[in-house]
């Protein structure tokens, strides 16, 4: 600008500024809320499974039968999330829904509507429901864990071609949906937000040069095994994925794991040389919560079936918080103190000597491998047990049998 304009103007300039403000300061007030009243409530953007149900009742059954169906329900969900919202910042409390109902990427300010939905015990809008992963179009995987982009409209994204034309929705297949990076996206580690995210190992392990996945088998291989069935009411019987998500409490848990043992006798001592080899391409068990373990239980029953030694291992992640203190909620964990987990395929020898069984003609080896149930400290426990509706019997409570095998052993002729 010449300095004669410079001259001419430099008067008039607070007039123009003053006016220009004013006018973007109008346009921010009528916009806004057209922008807010633009976007679509939630349950429209994010509909009941309920409502697809009515289409795709098989599918619905699975998936209510599901842990992915009680992602925001559970006790042990509800207890940990209020020790995290005791703790966190108010910028990173929507860490927890990040997975748990993965929605809040797209209404973070319905924040406290989720946290009360929680609260609630009994609440109305889903966790983890179809459209929280059949609206996801893409998956950023160089983020870590890797961070998902939804498209929110009338299409629902799968892994399927040709689906039935409709009138409830477009159909459209993406190779995302048979792919392992779609699923690692809520189960490898914590959100980038918390600090034990960036410090703290992956729950997965190294799954990517396991041999199940050089295999071409993704996670959904296994998690969600292909049937000859109907995927829509009435549509033509094609191959469809099973959607209750077998794991820890699905029939897959048996094909896990190899189990396997010999047993030798040295006069006043025995001894138990278990192999147990996984058969999973990621760790064993998925260090998340920090309660998950699985333990390797060894029976030795003498006279009369009575048992006369029994000895247990741990498959677990311990972390340690601040004050170096265990804690079983990773997201206090500042640092791995003990890692006994399986890895993904690996094949493990626990050798366990005790005493031979005395004044016995035999003895029965029973050797169990099991999904322990919660543990902790006892005032989390008794947080869990008075918050769950059944108590102790809630399933959080519960053993989970992955494999057993026993024998009898000659000790005298």
């Amino acid at each position: 600008m010449h300095k004669g304009m410079i001259t001419k103007t430099r008067f008039l300039f607070p007039t123009f500024a003053v006016v220009g403000c004013m006018l973007a300061v109008t346009m921010l007030v009528v916009y806004l809320p057209a922008a807010i009243a633009a976007k679509k409530p939630m349950e429209k953007a994010f509909p009941s499974s309920e409502k697809c149900k009515r289409c795709h009742l098989r599918v619905f059954e699975e998936y209510e039968a599901s842990a992915q169906s009680r992602s925001i329900v559970t006790a042990p969900f509800r207890m940990t999330l209020e020790r995290y919202l005791a703790k966190a910042d108010k910028k990173d409390q929507a860490m927890c829904f990040q997975c748990h109902a993965p929605h809040i990427a797209e209404y973070p300010e319905l924040l406290p509507r989720f946290i009360k939905e929680v609260q609630s015990k009994d609440p109305h809008m889903d966790g983890v429901g179809c459209p929280q992963c059949h609206l996801i179009h893409d998956v950023d995987a160089k983020m870590h864990p890797p961070v998902p982009t939804f498209q929110l409209g009338k299409t629902i994204f799968g892994g399927y071609d040709k689906a039935a034309e409709n009138l409830a929705h477009q159909s459209e297949k993406l190779e995302l949906f048979r792919d392992s990076q779609f699923c690692v996206t809520c189960h490898d580690s914590l959100p980038q937000t918390s600090q034990a995210a960036k410090d703290l190992p992956g729950w997965l392990g190294d799954w990517k040069t396991s041999e199940t996945e050089k295999n071409g088998q993704p996670c959904q291989s296994c998690h969600m095994p292909e049937a000859v069935a109907e995927s829509a009411n009435g549509e033509k019987i094609r191959k469809v994925a099973n959607h209750s998500f077998p794991g820890r409490f699905g029939k897959v848990r048996a094909e896990a794991v190899e189990l396997d043992f010999s047993t030798s006798v040295k006069g006043k001592t025995s001894q138990v040389d278990v192999t147990i080899k996984s058969l999973v391409p990621h760790n064993l068990p998925l260090p998340h919560p920090g309660w998950s373990r699985v333990v390797v239980d060894l029976a030795i029953k003498g006279k009369n079936l009575k048992t006369v030694y029994s000895e247990q291992r741990f498959y677990q992640r311990v972390f340690g918080g601040v004050d170096g203190k265990e804690t079983v909620l990773d997201f206090e964990a500042k640092k791995v103190l003990q890692d006994t987990l399986l890895k993904p395929e690996e094949t493990r020898i626990e050798k366990f000597t005790f005493p031979t069984p005395k004044d016995a003609p035999s003895m029965d080896v029973v050797v169990t491998l099991t999904y322990a149930p919660v543990h902790g400290p006892k005032d989390f426990l008794k947080a869990i047990e008075q918050d769950a509706p059944l108590g102790q019997k809630d399933r959080a409570f519960q053993t989970v049998q992955i494999a057993q095998k026993k024998t009898n052993v000659l000790l005298k002729k």
